[in-house]
């Protein structure tokens, strides 16, 4: 069905192409468009939008590879640490994630109408939403750190060390909640490039942190584990601040206007409303996350630290295609917002298309050759054993995992992020969970059960997704 409705190049087509008018395409993709994308040639536009949302993506991933590099250097209890940390860090992930979801959905929804300066109050409102939901997160986190890594499983010497990098992570999850939802604010706009370019920031200043931090490196203090947390924390808040300063600047699709910095519960309330489902299909997901590593966690540290691992190369793996979706997710909003719902739905299809041929290309490379990705990270043995299992099992189930999320992206860029909610707990919560236990511990399979449960669980969710998309439902979906 998906080949039939994608418009598939020929052999002919691919002669014809006009490589003077790519290279044209590409500079307009990177250096920021004004291009009405109700308008213009649809796989054009889903083009010029990938482009830099998947190089925003692939910086994103860059993230999550470059601090378990260098802590890997630490040893198998400094990444079971932050593998932990992680795995309840998905929680402000989460939320950050589903207000964007309910940002993304008004914003493109007004850009659509042409109405920017109604946008800049929702971006405005979106904001303070999610710095109010930082701050609850950040009290406790500070305050029962060492009690949290306790809980999920850590040794009492790892919750002695480790217990300020879940600390300061916590402490300051605030910059990475505005990060993602600005960066929504950009996207749904159209202005894919300025997100990309805020998130080339936060990483440059990461990488070069990372190991003068954690290593003490010239005049810094060598800080272990503890330099990890401080490097991605400045670097994502000063990536903050480079985007409130082209928030004001007045220079792009969308600004903030002093009209703007008002409280507008309305407005909140619609977020809150919209995103309530975006969080909540956020936090099923991830929270089923947490009780999976806890699942690993039973199989000991090499096993946990090399499912860490697996994880974050899956991860590089999968942003980019996270980028391409969030095309899709912007072309459903401003075209639905522009009354052109089988232009909207018809851009999903495409976009999932070429996700799946990029996702399927990724699998085969990762579970071909798992080994050498892992052991770019870490020497031990039993930790590469245990990574290349996870990784050889997991990259599987790539061609479904494209599929899903570009679907699932259509569903949340028309605004209903209901029925990917319901789609994720049944996924998650009645299947994966439930049969991860019982391969990984009652079959004592461990982490290889584990692993095909997320392959199963991840399958069934896209074959949910394409019936339930199929049935058009969100096409009537007004916000």
């Amino acid at each position: 069905m998906l080949l039939k409705r994608a418009n598939v190049l020929s052999l002919q087509q691919l002669k014809d192409i006009d490589f003077k008018e790519l290279w044209v395409d590409v500079k307009e993709a990177i250096g920021g468009t004004e291009r009405d994308f109700t308008k213009s040639s649809l796989g054009k536009a889903i083009f010029i939008l990938a482009i830099p949302m998947v190089l925003e993506m692939i910086m994103e991933s860059v993230f999550a590879v470059v601090d378990i590099f260098f802590v890997s250097k630490l040893g198998a209890d400094a990444v079971a640490t932050v593998g932990l940390t992680e795995s309840v860090m998905t929680i402000v992930y989460a939320i950050g994630i589903g207000l964007s979801v309910a940002t993304t959905a008004l914003v493109s929804r007004r850009i659509g109408e042409k109405n920017k300066k109604q946008a800049g109050v929702v971006a405005f409102q979106s904001m303070l939403v999610g710095f109010i939901f930082s701050v609850c997160i950040a009290i406790p986190g500070v305050l029962f750190a060492a009690d949290f890594l306790k809980l999920m499983g850590a040794t009492d010497t790892m919750a002695e060390e480790g217990y300020l990098f879940p600390a300061i992570m916590f402490g300051g999850n605030a910059v990475i909640m505005l990060l993602f939802i600005i960066n929504a604010v950009f996207r749904s706009s159209g202005d894919a490039a300025i997100s990309m370019r805020v998130m080339w920031l936060a990483n440059i200043i990461n990488i070069i942190l990372d190991p003068l931090l954690i290593f003490g490196y010239g005049p810094f203090p060598e800080m272990g584990l503890t330099g990890a947390a401080v490097a991605t924390t400045i670097g994502r808040g000063l990536a903050v601040l480079y985007q409130f300063y082209l928030l004001f600047s007045g220079h792009h699709r969308i600004r903030l206007y002093w009209h703007s910095l008002k409280v507008r519960f309305n407005v909140m309330l619609k977020l809150v409303k919209i995103s309530g489902g975006g969080i909540l299909q956020n936090l099923i997901a991830t929270s089923s996350w947490i009780f999976l590593v806890r699942i690993i966690a039973v199989s000991g540290p090499e096993a946990l630290a090399g499912y860490t691992i697996a994880i974050r190369i899956i991860i590089f793996a999968l942003l980019p295609a996270w980028g391409l979706s969030n095309a899709a997710s912007t072309l459903v909003g401003q075209n639905l917002g522009a009354n052109q719902p089988e232009r909207a739905e018809r851009s999903v299809w495409i976009t999932g298309y070429v996700n799946m041929i990029f996702m399927g290309l990724m699998g085969i490379i990762l579970a071909v050759f798992p080994e050498f990705w892992i052991k770019l990270f870490i020497g031990e043995t039993a930790v590469i054993d245990n990574g290349t299992l996870a990784l050889r099992v997991i990259s599987i189930g790539f061609l479904f995992y494209a599929l899903g999320m570009v679907l699932m992206q259509g569903f949340n860029g028309s605004g209903d992020t209901i029925t990917p909610s319901k789609i994720n707990f049944v996924s998650f919560w009645l299947f994966e969970i439930p049969l991860a236990y019982f391969l990984a511990i009652v079959l004592n399979m461990g982490l290889f059960g584990a692993s095909l449960s997320i392959v199963i669980a991840e399958s069934f969710l896209a074959i949910t997704a394409l019936y339930l998309f199929r049935k058009g439902k969100w096409k009537q979906r007004k916000v």
